[in-house]
């Protein structure tokens, strides 16, 4: 009888599995519509620097005749860094995204670098970013602790007019879908950084127990960090896989949702594609050689996503 029990449950959930996966391939599979579309609606794809070795120069050259519109880079805190990389971005005629946040354990010195790092990208008087995307606090300060670093982006913003996200990212504030929730149900105005892998990784599942929190996080996205998580990990080795289809498919879902609302408000929409070097890109045991190109990755989902969202 246990015997039977057992297996009964395992085949409905296996069942219910297939059926909401097969729905949301469906949906997956379809683009966006174009009905209801505000003309003012607008797509950024942007590159992300990480794990390239090059110059800065090189880097800029390389993501110009790829095809994107721009990069998104750790804003330089030494005016070395900053004078080159404003010459990079004019030369190649590239827009950009500024990331900041902390490391310090310490709560008041790692606020502290925050609000020097978030002030000094945000007034900048070279170029104006199209956004700032945080990663903010850390997944062991507590609540009230990490409400400030809300609190000061949004002060930070409304002076500058310049948007800023909080990034759904492991080890900071928003890094499990139900933490994140409560952030977004206790502050209406926060405005985050949708990059779903994490929570994927955190939960263990493809979130498909967690609809609310979804809906509320598809609401208030502006950005996208478009990598591929799964259950077990932040990424897949190669998202051209056709093992990974599950897990495509569920994030084409959720951006498709994003984009959609962008899509019929007229609002700009940025994306970065985001798959990254070892130890993110798996790697053959003792050479530790990356088992996919992750440049190629990049540009892939950088022409899907155009292919599949452009007006």
């Amino acid at each position: 009888m246990k015997q039977n029990r057992r297996k009964f449950i395992e085949t409905t959930a296996s069942a219910t599995a297939a059926i909401m996966f097969a729905s949301m391939a469906t949906f997956a599979d379809s683009k966006t519509s174009k009905e209801n579309m505000n003309k003012n609606f607008e797509l950024k794809l942007l590159a992300t620097n990480w794990g390239f070795e090059g110059s800065l120069d090189s880097y800029c050259d390389k993501v110009k005749k790829a095809g994107y519109d721009g990069i998104e880079i750790w804003w330089p805190m030494e005016k070395k860094g900053q004078d080159e990389l404003f010459t990079a971005l004019k030369k190649y005629s590239l827009e950009v995204g500024f990331l900041c946040g902390a490391q310090q354990s310490n709560y008041n010195e790692h606020l502290q670098f925050f609000k020097q790092m978030t002030d000094a990208a945000a007034t900048n008087n070279i170029q104006k970013p199209l956004y700032i995307n945080c990663h903010s606090g850390r997944d062991y300060f507590s609540y009230e602790e990490n409400i400030v670093f809300i609190d000061h982006t949004m002060q930070l913003s409304k002076k500058t007019g310049i948007p800023i996200y909080h990034e759904t990212h492991r080890s900071r504030m928003l890094f499990a879908a139900p933490v994140a929730k409560q952030y977004m149900q206790k502050i209406p105005e926060l405005r985050i950084t949708f990059d779903v892998s994490h929570w994927c990784n955190v939960s263990e599942t493809l979130l498909q127990d967690q609809p609310e929190t979804l809906a509320l996080a598809t609401e208030r996205a502006d950005h996208i960090h478009a990598r591929i998580g799964h259950p077990e990990g932040p990424q897949v080795n190669d998202p051209r896989a056709p093992e990974w289809e599950t897990a495509l498919n569920a994030h084409l879902a959720w951006w498709d949702e994003i984009v959609s609302r962008k899509k019929k408000a007229g609002e700009r929409l940025t994306i970065l594609t985001e798959f990254g070097p070892a130890d993110y890109m798996p790697t053959m045991p003792y050479t530790r050689q990356p088992l996919a190109d992750q440049w190629g990755i990049n540009v892939y989902m950088m022409n899907l996503l155009r292919k599949r969202y452009a007006s």
